[in-house]
């Protein structure tokens, strides 16, 4: 029996679909019987399109291209997942950060919101800046946030425009926290601790964890972050494409709603593996200090209870299981997703 389609006729927009998270979204679609997705990236010099092969679709268009592609083509889409951006948090042009990240984004907003599409598009944890004033998803505390470098601003803005507008009871973001696992070969210095940790285990040397700057609150290595798996966030991406969910809308952050300190992954790292703990504690630099974030953790209140009777939803996959299964399946095998 051929599986339903979440949309039998009409197309899925994923921009950034040969990205991290994009791949990983059209690889869950398809498993799930739908291939009825045009997919939106540019791939540069990059070998991110390693990403997509042995996935199906119906087309490919750059960026550049996607509103040429649309013009005429209203009736043929249904929604769109707006994934694609600069990611880099050490980018520093901010006019190709405005452009890339923001001004691109309301142009989709505009185009879909105009022809009542349904529109999920990736906002960040790092809107929240320093975290002195929590990682609450709460609509009402967004022009309170502060964030620390012009990625997380340029994300901001769009979440700020969105407010402004009115319209966010009519689209869904999504602030990722800590997103690791497979399809992140090509993200360099972006990719996650768990990715680059992993090479360094491997060769024998010391995973180098920094010292606490906080020694009252936190011991070495055990400052703390929100980790999510991939395939956990996908999922929970996707779900808001479900008919069930047409009606959601708002900002939603996208954990697991659990810390876990950096102690914690290496030792999970190194059972992956197989090896003895190998860590080495290193004075954190000075530049740093100041802005050094000790504690993150998504507040996931609004997000599982929305999906409260969907289980399969607000189960997140333990960190031991999550790294496991990352390095065993796919880092040891140079394996895609």
């Amino acid at each position: 029996m051929r599986q339903k389609r979440i949309y039998d006729d009409q197309l899925i927009v994923i921009t950034g679909a040969a990205g991290f998270i994009g791949s990983g979204v059209v690889r869950y679609l398809n498993d799930r019987g739908m291939t009825n997705l045009l997919l939106v990236d540019d791939f540069k010099h990059t070998d991110k399109w390693k990403n997509l092969v042995g996935k199906k679709f119906v087309d490919m268009v750059s960026r550049y291209d996607i509103f040429d592609w649309l013009e005429g083509r209203e009736d043929e889409v249904e929604a769109f997942v707006h994934l694609g951006a600069c990611s880099s948090t050490l980018e520093t042009d901010g006019d190709y950060l405005m452009d890339n990240n923001y001004r691109f984004s309301v142009n989709l907003a505009e185009y879909a919101l105009r022809n009542d599409h349904r529109f999920i598009y990736a906002s960040s944890a790092a809107t929240y800046g320093d975290g002195k004033l929590g990682f609450t998803d709460a609509h009402d505390t967004l022009y309170d946030l502060s964030p620390l470098n012009i990625y997380g601003y340029s994300k901001h803005l769009f979440d700020l425009w969105l407010m402004q507008e009115n319209v966010l009871n009519k689209v869904v973001g999504l602030k990722y926290f800590n997103v690791f696992g497979p399809n992140e070969y090509h993200k360099g210095e972006m990719a996650s601790m768990i990715y680059k940790m992993a090479s360094i285990a491997r060769s024998g040397k010391p995973i180098q964890l920094f010292k606490s700057n906080d020694p009252e609150n936190f011991n070495d290595g055990e400052q703390v972050r929100d980790f999510i798996y991939v395939k956990d966030a996908v999922k929970m991406t996707c779900a808001l494409l479900e008919d069930a969910f047409k009606d959601v809308s708002g900002i939603f952050n996208i954990g697991s709603g659990v810390t876990t300190s950096w102690n914690q992954l290496a030792n999970s790292l190194f059972n992956a593996l197989g090896k003895e703990a190998n860590i080495q504690y290193v004075d954190m630099p000075k530049e740093y200090i100041k802005q050094y974030q000790n504690y993150t953790k998504a507040e996931m209140m609004k997000f599982f209870k929305i999906h409260a009777d969907q289980e399969s939803l607000v189960q997140i996959t333990p960190i031991e299981d999550a790294v496991q299964e990352y390095v065993q399946k796919y880092l040891l095998r140079n394996a895609r997703w």
